[in-house]
This record gives structure tokens, sequence and C-alpha cells, in this order.
């Protein structure tokens, strides 16, 4: 009885040791790297090099096989030109990814998930591969008569997830980094016809891009704003409605620690002010007025978009909503995160997979933003220029705030909206000027 229990033992460590299997290869294309996806059948030993004339990539699989017609399949994308693959060691698998020129290969695993198994990720970086970010509409032409020192709004538009990340999904195979990426093309056309603004696109197709490297995008294109678009999931198909969210104290607290302790590369966070040759107490006030000062913005234009939210229909969470997530943690651009709908909920899907819709939520972020720059125009924009600007009035202003907000008098506010009283009708635009003369 203790022999036959022996030999079964044996035989299933016989099984589990036979080989590896590739079961699937994907490669995602980005602007500025490529990423190289192995479905796997286990955990895999696996050693990967680079070779010139020509440009490859070897990577080698211990104990591994792969089906030649799979190879056959996937032959290019990105900066891999062809796919090959050859036997070694009698035992192993070598693959060779032939490419279009010289790269730093990044690998790492990943274990299995709701929606794939074991995989073997290895990302490639360079390769010739278009490393600016560009929105996917025209960008605009200065006329001759602009002043050249006077500049658009930059505003950056982020699409949640993408690639090898789909996202949430809905009960009919709706992909969160589709629906959201829909969204944002939309946005970045809205925008791009408004005048004084520009858009900037974070991702313009199916790649994913890491979550610090999205803040670091938007800030190599000096943007004003950064908008992430997400569309929300739960295991609760009854829930629905859109939310808002800025960056949490607590978040703001831990990326603070980790400014100061990268002080030698922070200057651009506080407006050119190196930290270097600071100490830490006077390094701490000058990354905490920069990180107060965007936090209020994020909050003011959040609070403009969830207003404009709520005409499209329910809305999750009545106010706006405060997180740690990585994306709204720049200390110098006002950031927010919408929650577009539940993608769980079979209703908000359906409207998700809109054109229509997607449409509306769109025009409702653009409305939001619109609404918060009418009031906060940069200073050496298009849009300071106007000689007025407006505000949205809403619960809790007065007259007397609204003015001193401002800089201006409460008599002129009166005569320049022909105010009979000092009565607010919350929603009611008023005319700012830009000076009391």
């Amino acid at each position: 009885m203790r022999l036959a229990w022996l030999l079964l033992v044996l035989v299933a460590s016989l099984a589990q040791a036979g080989p590896l299997q590739v079961q699937g290869v994907r490669l995602w294309a980005a602007p500025d790297s490529t990423r190289v996806v192995l479905d796997v059948s286990g955990p895999v030993e696996h050693r990967l090099f680079t070779l010139m004339d020509p440009d490859r990539l070897v990577v080698d699989l211990k104990n591994a096989s792969i089906e030649t017609d799979l190879v056959k399949v996937k032959t290019r994308g990105g900066v891999v030109q062809r796919l090959r693959s050859a036997p070694r060691n009698k035992t192993d698998l070598r693959l060779v990814l032939d490419l279009g020129g010289p790269v730093k290969p990044k690998s790492f695993l990943l274990k299995p998930n709701q929606q794939y198994g074991h995989r073997l990720v290895i990302d490639l970086f360079g390769g010739g591969a278009k490393a600016a970010v560009a929105p996917s509409v025209p960008r605009k032409v200065q006329t001759p008569n602009q002043p050249s020192q006077l500049r658009d709004l930059v505003i950056a538009i982020d699409a949640g997830h993408g690639g090898e990340d789909p996202g949430a999904r809905g009960r009919k195979g709706t992909r969160e980094k589709d629906v959201v990426l829909a969204i944002a093309r939309r946005l970045a056309a809205l925008i791009e016809k408004e005048p004084g603004m520009r858009p900037v696109l974070i991702r313009d197709g199916d790649y994913y891009i890491g979550l610090r490297k999205r803040i670091e995008k938007a800030r190599s294109q000096r943007a004003d704003l950064f908008v992430s678009i997400h569309a929300d999931a739960f295991r609760d198909s009854r829930a629905r409605g859109s939310s808002v969210y800025v960056l949490s104290q607590r978040g703001a607290s831990s990326e603070m620690a980790r400014w100061l302790a990268a002080r030698e590369n922070a200057a651009d966070l506080v407006g050119g002010v190196s930290l270097d040759d600071k100490d830490d107490l006077l390094a701490e006030v000058l990354l905490d007025l920069a990180q107060t000062a965007t936090l209020e913005a994020s909050v003011e234009v959040a609070d403009n978009v969830l207003q404009e939210m709520r005409r499209l229909g329910k809305v999750h969470k009545k106010q706006v909503q405060h997180a740690g997530f990585v994306v709204l943690k720049s200390p110098d651009i006002p950031s927010l995160l919408v929650e577009t709908a539940f993608i769980s909920n079979p209703s908000e899907e359906q409207r998700l997979r809109s054109s229509r819709h997607q449409q509306q939520v769109a025009q409702a972020i653009l409305a939001g933003v619109r609404n918060y720059f009418a009031s906060n125009p940069p200073a050496g924009t298009l849009l300071a220029k106007s000689s007025t600007r407006q505000h949205v009035i809403r619960r809790g202003d007065t007259l007397s705030h609204i003015a001193q907000r401002y800089g201006v008098s409460m008599n002129t506010l009166r005569s320049t909206n022909k105010l009979k009283n000092d009565n607010l009708l919350v929603g009611k635009v008023l005319t700012i000027p830009a000076s009391d003369g």
C-alpha cells in the first residue's frame, strides 16, 4: 500500500515537472514602448538579452514549449517585426523577437487573476517609437494677430487602464479601457474647438501607461489640468451613478515625503525654485504651499464637473470624494478623476456603450472645466486676456465674498450684472469685470 502511494506521488511530481506551455502571445504598442505578454501555464524561469546588427531580443524559457502556429499568428506589433521560436538544450524554449531598432528590455512575472493566468511581461523601451504625446486632433495654429506671449490652456485627458489592463468589465463584455478612451477622444475633440484651450491625450490607443508615467507626460506638456476618466464597478450590480475624486489628505501627506526624499529633482514642482539647497523645514513649507494651492484648485474644478454630471442623471456621491489615487498626486497640476458610471450595472453599461451618452459625458466634463477656468484663468493664457470673467454662483456664495475674491467692489458687481439687490440665485452666472476701472 505504501509503495502504491509513493508511486502516485512520483507520477504526480513528474506531471508537474512536465514542459511549461506558452499558451498565448499578445503585443501592445504604445508611442514610446511595446509590451509583449506571454501567457504561460505556470511560473517560468527565464533569461533575456539583446543582440545587434540586426536588433533582436532573445528570451530563453526553461523547460518550456510553444505551438508553431501560435508564433505565426503574432508576427509584428510596435517595434516587434517578427517572432520566431526554436527548442534549446532539448528541454528549453528560445524565442527571438526581430526588432525595428535598439531597445531596453524589462521583464516581470504576473500571477493569475480573474481574467488571466500566469504571465511573463516584457516591456521594450525605445526602438525608434514616437516619444511625444500628442492629441488625436490637429493642434491649433497661432494666427499672426495672437500675441506670442499668450498661450492656450492645456488640458491633459487620461483614459484609464489600457492594453493588458482592461479595467472593469460589464455583463455584456464591455471593457472599461475601451469606453473611457472613446469618451476621452470625444472630450479632446470638444476642447479643441474651445477658444483658448488645447487637449493632450495621455493615452490615444490600446496600450498601458504606468500611473506615474501618466503624470510625467502631463507635466512634459505643461498641462494646466489633469482629468482621468474611468468607469466604476461593484459586486452589487444595483450600484449606479457617477463620482468625482480629488486627492485625499492622507495621499497628499505620503506624497510629500516622497518629494522631500527627491528634492534635487523637485524644482519644477514649486515654480522652478530649487529645493536642493534648502533645509528640511523650508523645503517642506515650499512644497506644502504648492500642494495646498493645487488641492484647492482641484476641489473647485471637481465640484464644477460634479455639478454638470448631475444633469446627466444620478450621481453615486453627492459631494466630491477624496482618495489616494496615484494619478491625482501631482503637486503642481490640479487633478481630478471622474468615475463616469458603474459598468457593472447593466443599464449603465448600456449607456456607456452608447455614442450619444459618451458625447454627453464629454460635454458635461467640458462644461465643468469651462466654468472653472472662466473664473480662474491662469496668467499668460488667452482666457486671461479677456476683459471679463464669469462666476457661477454656488450654495453659500455672497456678493461680498465674490467681490473680495476677484478684487472688485460690490457696487461694480451690482452695476455690471444689473442686480437690484444682493440676493443671489444658485446657478446664475455673474460677469466679473477685470477691474473697477
